[in-house]
């Protein structure tokens, strides 16, 4: 009561009022920085959480845009070559799904890996797998929740390809090295030069046609032999990509029943190779 009535009466009491105000402020901000500081804690959460889930967004976004765009030179190439003969062409795009890859393969002579999807995911046996720069391999072994895919480089493995300057079409043989693959019985005569790419092609019903393989590194030709050496790189980053897609095929080739029983889940360079003539 007593300060009211000097605030009121005694002009001085501003004076004094201000210099309560200046002893006051230093606790206005302890007690305010518990507040500001669980503000500030809140948005660095909310922010963290939502780059997070952008990231993941965008990554997944990214991949899907790179497996739309992978067979545009191949079309291209193939556009060109069949303008004078086909007014037209649909070509139906293969449904995919994302997947991660959460296990390799600890046997330095087995390129495999291991994805988190299986039966459960609708995942079969043969089923073809990518990532942003082309084809890696196939699903050869199924669980429930996770399946086990066999690489292009793996010396059991074999893809048919064809280069996409013209055409020639071939078989691209795993040897062991996820820098490199071989391609079998090239004519000697062949077309094909350093720097081409090899593209699937379709033959067999194994793998989907047009996306990349690998690009052609060496073609040594011995005259006094009936075929070329040709050496090529994978297009896919086999030992680095960790998210994937799985390519439908409906009408994709299942392993030999024998194969399966026993848990193999192998495909060899003759089982492709049939397969192709088949075709």
């Amino acid at each position: 009561m007593v300060l009211i009535v000097l605030d009121l009466k005694w002009a001085q009491m501003n004076q004094a009022r201000s210099y309560l105000s200046l002893v006051i402020t230093p606790l206005q901000w302890v007690v305010d920085t518990p507040a500001q500081v669980a503000d500030e804690l809140s948005d660095v959460l909310v922010t963290r959480k939502e780059l997070v889930d952008e990231n993941r967004r965008l990554r997944q976004e990214a991949l899907l845009l790179k497996q739309r765009v992978q067979q545009v030179s191949s079309l291209t190439a193939e556009n060109v070559r069949l303008r004078e003969l086909l007014a037209g062409r649909q070509r139906l795009e293969q449904d995919v799904a994302l997947t991660e890859l959460i296990g390799v393969n600890p046997d330095p002579f087995q390129h495999q890996i291991i994805l988190n999807r299986g039966s459960e995911d609708d995942v079969y046996v043969g089923q073809a797998v990518l990532d942003s720069g082309g084809i890696m391999g196939q699903i050869v072994e199924l669980s429930h929740y996770t399946s086990r895919a066999m690489l292009i480089t793996d010396s059991r493995h074999a893809i048919p390809v064809e280069v996409n300057r013209n055409g020639f079409r071939s078989i691209a043989l795993g040897n062991g090295s996820f820098s490199e693959l071989e391609l079998g019985h090239v004519p000697d005569t062949a077309d094909i030069r350093e720097g081409d790419l090899l593209v699937s092609s379709g033959l067999g019903g194994r793998f989907p046609k047009g996306y990349p393989v690998a690009k052609v590194t060496s073609v040594k030709r011995d005259p006094g032999q009936p075929f070329a050496l040709v050496k090529a790189m994978p297009t896919a980053m086999l030992n680095k990509s960790r998210h994937l897609l799985l390519v439908d095929m409906p009408q994709a080739l299942t392993l030999p029943a024998e194969q399966e029983s026993a848990g193999e889940g192998k495909v060899t360079a003759t089982s492709v190779e049939a397969a192709v003539s088949e075709q």
